[in-house]
C-alpha cells in the first residue's frame, strides 16, 4: 500500500500551453501547489490550436477529418502525448522532477468506442507511485486504452474528463481546471455585457450548464464529477480567479445561469390519418429507428396525442424529410433555431419561474417555438437571430448581474 499524500491535480488546456510564456505560468502554478504541501499531478491537452503543428485539428487534417476509428484515435492521441513529454521536460529544466505518462500508463481504461470512448475505470496505482517518489506525473489527457490495449480518445475537450477521473481515483484534495477564462459565468460575456462570474456552483448546475452549451467545462467531465460527487475548481491561468464546483451551495435565488446553443432544427411530426394505436406506435418506432440508424441525435423530445416534437443539431430539415418521407406522417420542420437554457437548483419547488421566463421573452418580443423542462433546467427553442436578445432578457429578469446576496 502506497502512503497517501495531500494531492492536487492541475489540468492545463491547449491554450494554456501554447507558448513558452504560458507554460511558464503553468509551471508556476505547479510550484505554488508544491510550496503549499501538495503532491502534484498535471494533466495536459495538445498544445495550442490549429494551425499549431500538434493541435488536434491540425492532426485531423492529415486524415481529412475522418474520426471514429482505431487509427484516428492513435493519431489524435499523439498531440497530448507530445504535450506531456514537452511539458515534463520543461518542468525538469525548471528544477521540478517530472515524468510524462500516456493516459494508458496513468491507468485510464475505456471501452472501444473510438473517438468518444467512455471511461470504464481508473487504476491510480501508477500515478500514486510517482507521487510516493516525489515526482510530478504529467499525464496526457483526452486518451486512455481499452482492455485489449487499443489507444482510445475521450471526445473533444476530453482532457477535462481525464483530470476529473484521475482526481477522483486519487481522492485528490484539489482538482483545478486551468483555462483562459475566469471561471463559470452567469451568461456568455460576449453577448451579455454584465455577465458575472459565479463564485460557487453545484455539480448538478455545472453539469446542466455544460450539457446545454456552456463551453467552460466539457459536459462529460461535468457529468462525471456530478455522478461521483467530485469537487473541483475552474480557474484562469493568468490570475487564478475562478469558480468552485461543489455541493455545499445554498441557493436563495431560483436561477444560477443561462446559456444558448444553436443552430438547430425543430421537427414536428403529425400522425396524419393513422387511427390504430398499435400502428401509430409502430410507425413512431420506425421513425426513431431511422433517426438512430442515421446517427441523428435528438433533443427536447415531447410525445403526446397530437404527435411528436424534437430538436436536432444544424439546419437539417431536408435530411429529416428525406429520411421520413415514405412514412404515413406529416413532417414539419423549422430551421434557424437556438436553444435557450435557464439553469438553477433554486427553481426546485419555486413557483412562477416559467412565468417569469415567458414574460421576459414576451417583453423582448422573442417567439417561443418549443419548451421542455427538467428538475433544474427550462429549455426554450427560439429563433437563432433573437438568441442574444433572449439571453439578455432572462439574465436581467432574474438579476443575474448581481451577486446572489444582492439580488
Amino acid at each position: 500500500m502506497i502512503a497517501a499524500r495531500k494531492t492536487a491535480v492541475l489540468k492545463f488546456g491547449g491554450t494554456s500551453l501554447a507558448t513558452p510564456e504560458q507554460r511558464a505560468e503553468a509551471i508556476a502554478h505547479i510550484a505554488d501547489a508544491q510550496a503549499n504541501g501538495y503532491a502534484v499531478v498535471a494533466v495536459v491537452s495538445a498544445m495550442g490550436r490549429a494551425p499549431a503543428p500538434y493541435a488536434t485539428d491540425t492532426l485531423l487534417s492529415l486524415i481529412d477529418q475522418r474520426t471514429g476509428s482505431r487509427n484516428a484515435d492513435l493519431l489524435l492521441a499523439s498531440g497530448e502525448t507530445i504535450a506531456c513529454a514537452v511539458f515534463a521536460d520543461e518542468l525538469c529544466r525548471a528544477g521540478i522532477e517530472a515524468i510524462a505518462m500516456t493516459g494508458a500508463q496513468a491507468g485510464i481504461v475505456t471501452d472501444e468506442r473510438f473517438g468518444d470512448a467512455t471511461i470504464a475505470h481508473v487504476n491510480p496505482d501508477p500515478v500514486r507511485e510517482m507521487i510516493a517518489s516525489g515526482i510530478v506525473a504529467v499525464v496526457a489527457g483526452f486518451q486512455g486504452a481499452s482492455n485489449s490495449g487499443a489507444i482510445t480518445t475521450l471526445g473533444r475537450g476530453g482532457t477535462d474528463l481525464s483530470a476529473i477521473a484521475i482526481g477522483h481515483a486519487l481522492g485528490a484534495q484539489r482538482i483545478d481546471v486551468f483555462t483562459d477564462v475566469s471561471g463559470v459565468m452567469t451568461a456568455d460575456p460576449r453577448r451579455v455585457d454584465d455577465a458575472r462570474r459565479i463564485e460557487r456552483i453545484s455539480s448538478v448546475e455545472m453539469s446542466e450548464l455544460a450539457e446545454h452549451g456552456a463551453k467552460v467545462m466539457h459536459h462529460k467531465a461535468a457529468e462525471y464529477a456530478y455522478r461521483t460527487k467530485t469537487r473541483y475548481a475552474i480557474k484562469n491561468l493568468a490570475d487564478g480567479s475562478g469558480t468552485i464546483v461543489d455541493d455545499s451551495v445554498l441557493r436563495t435565488q431560483p436561477v444560477t445561469g443561462v446559456t444558448v446553443t444553436g443552430r438547430l432544427t425543430w421537427v414536428r411530426v403529425i400522425r396524419g390519418d393513422i387511427e390504430n394505436p398499435t400502428q401509430r406506435m409502430q410507425t413512431e418506432l420506425e421513425m426513431f429507428r431511422r433517426l438512430a440508424d442515421a446517427d441523428i441525435s435528438i433533443d427536447q423530445v415531447t410525445i403526446n396525442q397530437a404527435g411528436v416534437c424534437f430538436v436536432i443539431a444544424g439546419d437539417r430539415g431536408n435530411d429529416v424529410r428525406s429520411l421520413l418521407g415514405d412514412l404515413n406522417l406529416a413532417v414539419r420542420v423549422r430551421e434557424g433555431c437556438a436553444k435557450l437554457s435557464v439553469v438553477g437548483e433554486g427553481m426546485r419547488g419555486t413557483p412562477g419561474v416559467v412565468h417569469r421566463i415567458v414574460d421576459a421573452l414576451s417583453a423582448a418580443n422573442v417567439e417561443i417555438i418549443h419548451c421542455t423542462d427538467s428538475n433544474i433546467t427550462v429549455s426554450l427553442l427560439i429563433p437563432v437571430d433573437d438568441s442574444t436578445r433572449a439571453e439578455r432578457a432572462v439574465h436581467e429578469c432574474f438579476g443575474l448581474h448581481q451577486g446572489e446576496e444582492e439580488a
